[in-house]
């Protein structure tokens, strides 16, 4: 599922980590969570970094340096 906003990255995380705790999940399916979930964690760290930049490039031209 390509989800666009860090706030659903994060629901889809959640839900897969719920999906994980299921005590009727196969190692297949859950090996296959595990992978989603740590995309999904990898793509919301990812847009934390790049909003991160843009607030210090922000900082830096209301600043005049």
């Amino acid at each position: 599922m390509q989800t666009n906003t860090f706030e659903q990255k994060l629901e889809e995380s959640k839900k897969i980590l719920n999906r994980l705790m299921s005590p009727d999940i196969t190692l297949e399916e859950s090996l296959k969570l595990y992978e989603e979930g740590l995309a999904q964690i990898k793509d919301a760290q990812k847009m934390i970094e790049e909003a991160k930049v843009k607030i210090k490039t922000i900082e830096k031209n209301s600043s005049g340096s």
